[in-house]
């Protein structure tokens, strides 16, 4: 399941992921993804996990399609977890967004919202 959290900044979405994400969980982002682009805005995407495990095989092709449609609309994404595979998970990503991704360790989670917030 994917929540959608407060969003304080107009280009700035608030995710918390549990159990696994569905191809209806992600679905719902994007109209909120087009919404900050009509704005002219480029994205930025806290997404914590907890008890996080994975995707389902729809959801996860899902993804990789919003991910690599909007690949350059990105300008930053915070992955906040506490397992190593979504670590590497998060590397993994990499090559395939322009936007300045990190990794935070789930007691970290205040230090990702500042930064995913900041100018």
């Amino acid at each position: 399941m994917l929540q959608i959290i407060d969003i304080k900044q107009d280009n700035v979405i608030t995710t918390i992921a549990t159990g696994k994400l569905e191809q209806q969980d992600i679905e719902k982002i994007h109209p909120i993804i087009h919404s900050i682009l009509d704005k002219g805005l480029k994205v930025r995407w806290y997404f914590e996990m907890n008890n996080f495990e994975g995707w389902t095989i729809k959801g996860l092709w899902e993804d990789f399609k919003m991910d690599v449609t909007h690949e350059k609309d990105y300008e930053r994404i915070a992955m906040v977890g506490d397992k190593k595979w979504q670590e590497w998970a998060t590397q993994f990503m990499k090559p395939f967004t322009n936007a300045d991704l990190k990794y935070f360790n789930i007691n970290q989670k205040e230090e990702a919202k500042i930064w995913i917030e900041s100018q």
